[in-house]
This record gives structure tokens, C-alpha cells and sequence, in this order.
């Protein structure tokens, strides 16, 4: 018995080895039967053939063209993901009894905007029309990717008809995330005072209408584009457009009872300063969609380097904004206000935003040591005018976003076209001023309209129990 297992053992090895050596050499299944394995030769004369047929120019542009269209959507979510900051920063400079109106009006900036955007502002910020001053190119976000029959997906070629750099989907989430954003900034200048529909009536007008408008003159390659206008990611754009809406509306608005008495400015403290600060927080890590993503090209060494060298540049000017403002508050009250260090360091970013692909290192630093310094000093400003602005977003935005704008003037590489640094300040200031003044003065016409027809501003009675009971019917916080 043993031995015969041990001979079925023997013959049950030869007869594997002879298999495992069997496709080294002669014909094999692995082949069409009948037919000669391929020589090393013929198989690399094939693959040499098979690479040839390969079009690399189209393959390294489809990758290019993933990789756009991936990062910009986590820089848009990024840009997106600032709504929250906003919101945490606004309801941690205000009242509680205003907490859920708050909240709400941020929920609406961005639910608005994405509609009104893609109706309306869309199609006049990118409407590829001649004309340097306006054009309307309709609704709706083109697709580029197409999925054929088969399944496969075709894509535009990269070709000299201009194929898009990254999805054209995803451009538009980047796009109305900035729209959103501009809209936002005003949220904090009006609030505790303001009703809530009068509030989405800015809000999509805004969006659809005025921040489109001036975004084509730059980003639409409109009048002010072909000036030689500079502003990068939108210190001016974006940023200023909302903190000179906030003025208007502030200055319609009137300031909030009790905020000045006999002529004297009463401090109106934020109810919750760890709020207000997390909203910092998120405000910083959603400026590296803002700015860095403004790049919209990731592909290849050099748009690397110019992405993450901007994501350096934008956060020296953060810290320093930040470092300036609390030390010169503290200089100033004697105290270091952690509100002013705060808005420091939005103050840096906001000055950085437009410069922050063309200034080194050393005057990244200088443009928020600067901007954390006019921070404080536009606080003080709007009190001595007695101007209500709860969350400082006029000194932040508006007062900081025309400092960027200009030191892209003074410190900016020349763009083509501009031959001095002369020329280049007076663009850049007579650029500035325009967009200023055209949100500045379209906002407060609608304020006035909305007041004169009386659903601006809620009543005394309303404004003293406070927005959320009276215009929502419900307490952010139980028990309160």
C-alpha cells in the first residue's frame, strides 16, 4: 500500500514538472493552434508598431485636462466650503437672538446665487461677446464630454479652435462659488437689522446682475481686461464688490439701536468669539481654493510651482496681517483684541487675493503688514462716521481689496502691453475706482428703492427681540 502511494507520488511530479516545462518550448495553448510562439523581435517590432499608432499630443492633453478639471473641483469646494466660515464668523460678531437669520441668509447666498448664476450671470461673465461693456451668451453650463453610443466618452480635441482647459462644469462650480462669495460679505455688514426678504432680493440681484456685470469688465475679457486691469483672484472683483455693497447697504440701513447714544459709539460685543474665530479658521484653509485655484491650470512643472508658490505668498500675507493688526490695536487701546487680529488676518488675504501670482515673498509680507494696519484703522473710521458695520466686512473687504488692487500697481510684474510702473498704477487705481463705484452705487440705489417702499428694515419692536423669533419663529439656541 505504501509504496504504490509513494509511485502514484512519482509519477504525479513527472507529470507536473513536464507541464510546467512544457510552454518552454514547441507549440503551446497559449497560441492559435498550429501556430509559431512570436520571437522577441517580432514582439517588439509590434509593440514598436502599436506604440507608433498612439497620438501623445492627445493623451498628454486628455491628462491635462483630468487632472484641471479634479483639482479645480477640490478648489472650488474649498472656495464653496467658505460660506461656512462666513457664517461662523458673522454669527460670532452678533447677537444670538440673530443667530438663525444669520445662518439663513448665508444658506441663501449660496442656494440664490448657484440659480441666479446659472440663468442669468453665467452667461454675462463668460458670454464671449465683442463687446467690451456687456453680453449675454443664455443659461445653462455647455458640456464638453460627451458619452457616444458605445459608452466611451468623447472629449473636445485639443485643437486651435480653443478646447477647453479643464470641464467646463467644474469652471462654473469655481465661478459661482466666487459670485456666492461677493454676495456673502454683505450679509455682515447689514446684519440684525435687515428683513429677510428685502435680503434675498440683494442677494439675487447681486449675483445675477451686478457682480456678473463688473466680473465680465476683468474676467470676460472686457473694457478694463484690455486696459491691462490686473487682479488675479479678485481683491478688487470679487472682494471689493461685496465690502462696498455692505457699505451701501449699512449706510441705508442706519446702525442698530443702541449702537450710538448721545452722539457716543456703544461697543456691541459678538456673543460667541470661538465662533467667530473657527470661521477665521475655515476662512484661511478656504483661500487656498481661492487663490491657489485661480491658477485653473495644474498640469506640468511650472503650474505646479506657480500654484503652490501662491499658496505661500497668500499665507505670509495672512500672518502678517494678522501680527500687524493685533499689535497696533494693542498700541491703540492698550489691550490685544484677538476681533482685530482676526480681521487681520482676513485683512492680509483680502490684499494678497489679486497680486498673489506676481509679488515676491518679501512684498507678500509688506501687503499684509499694511493690510492688518487699514483694517483697524477703516474700523475706526466707519465709528467715527457712525457707520454700523457689525463684523468690520467694509474695512476688511472693501477698504482691504482696494489696497490689493493698488499694490498690484506698485509691487506687481508688468503685464504685456504696459511698459512703466507708472502706467501700471494708474491702470490699476483707475480700474479699482470704477468697479468700486459701480457696486457701490447700484447697491445703494436698490437699498433706497427697497427702503422707500418700506421692507428694508424691520421695526424697533422686531429688531430688539431680535430676527430670529420675528421673522423665522424659532431660537437657535434652546432654552434661551
Amino acid at each position: 500500500m505504501t509504496g504504490s502511494v509513494w509511485e502514484k507520488g512519482a509519477w504525479l511530479l513527472l507529470v507536473t514538472v513536464v507541464l510546467a516545462l512544457a510552454p518552454l518550448g514547441g507549440t503551446t495553448t497559449a497560441f492559435a493552434q498550429d501556430a509559431e510562439a512570436p520571437t522577441v523581435a517580432e514582439t517588439t517590432e509590434t509593440a514598436a508598431e502599436e506604440t507608433a499608432e498612439i497620438d501623445y499630443s492627445d493623451l498628454r492633453w486628455e491628462m491635462g485636462w483630468t487632472i484641471n478639471t479634479l483639482i479645480m473641483f477640490i478648489c472650488a469646494v474649498l472656495v464653496i466650503f467658505m460660506q461656512a466660515g462666513f457664517a461662523m464668523l458673522e454669527v460670532g460678531l452678533n447677537s444670538a437672538k440673530n443667530t438663525v437669520n444669520i445662518l439663513f441668509k448665508n444658506v441663501m447666498d449660496l442656494a440664490v446665487g448657484v440659480l441666479l448664476y446659472l440663468f442669468i450671470g453665467w452667461g454675462i461673465m463668460y458670454s464671449g461677446t465683442d463687446s467690451p461693456y456687456f453680453g449675454y451668451d443664455g443659461p445653462w453650463v455647455t458640456r464638453d464630454a460627451q458619452m457616444a453610443d458605445d459608452g466611451s466618452w468623447d472629449v473636445a480635441p485639443n485643437d486651435s479652435d480653443g478646447a477647453p482647459y479643464a470641464s467646463s462644469a467644474v469652471d462654473f462650480l469655481f465661478q459661482v462659488a466666487f459670485a456666492a462669495t461677493a454676495a456673502t460679505i454683505v450679509s455682515g455688514a447689514v446684519a440684525g437689522r435687515m428683513q429677510f426678504k428685502a435680503y434675498l432680493i440683494y442677494s439675487a440681484i447681486l449675483t445675477g446682475l451686478v457682480y456678473p456685470i463688473s466680473g465680465f469688465w476683468k474676467w470676460g475679457g472686457g473694457f478694463l481686461d484690455q486696459m491691462g486691469f490686473q487682479d488675479f483672484a479678485g481683491s478688487i472683483v470679487v472682494h471689493a464688490v461685496g465690502g462696498f455693497a455692505g457699505l451701501a447697504g449699512a449706510i441705508v440701513l442706519g446702525p442698530r439701536l443702541g449702537r450710538y447714544v448721545n452722539g457716543k459709539s456703544v461697543p456691541m460685543p459678538g456673543h460667541n468669539i470661538a465662533f467667530a474665530a473657527l470661521g477665521v479658521f475655515i476662512l484661511w484653509v478656504g483661500w487656498y481654493g481661492f487663490n491657489p485655484g485661480s491658477q485653473l491650470t495644474y498640469d506640468g512643472f511650472a503650474n505646479a510651482e506657480a500654484t503652490t508658490y501662491i499658496a505661500l505668498t497668500t499665507t505670509i500675507a495672512a500672518a502678517g496681517g494678522a501680527v500687524s493688526a493685533m499689535f497696533f490695536a494693542w498700541i491703540l487701546f492698550g489691550k490685544p483684541d484677538v476681533t482685530m487680529a482676526l480681521n487681520g488676518t482676513l485683512a492680509g488675504l483680502v490684499g494678497i487675493t489679486a497680486n498673489c501670482d506676481r509679488v515676491s515673498q518679501g512684498e507678500s509680507l509688506t501687503i499684509g503688514l499694511v493690510a492688518g494696519v487699514l483694517v483697524v484703522l477703516g474700523i475706526m473710521l466707519l465709528d467715527r462716521l457712525k457707520i454700523d458695520d457689525p463684523v468690520g466686512a467694509w474695512p476688511v473687504h472693501g477698504l482691504c481689496g482696494v489696497w490689493g488692487g493698488l499694490a498690484t500697481g506698485i509691487f506687481g510684474d508688468l503685464p504685456d502691453g504696459i511698459e512703466s510702473q507708472g502706467e501700471f498704477f494708474f491702470v490699476q487705481l483707475k480700474s479699482t475706482v470704477i468697479i468700486c463705484v459701480w457696486a457701490f452705487v447700484t447697491m445703494f440705489i436698490l437699498f433706497s428703492i427697497l427702503k422707500a417702499i418700506g421692507i428694508l428694515r424691520v421695526s424697533a419692536a422686531e429688531e430688539q427681540q431680535g430676527l430670529d423669533l420675528t421673522e423665522h419663529g424659532m431660537k437657535a439656541y434652546a432654552g434661551s
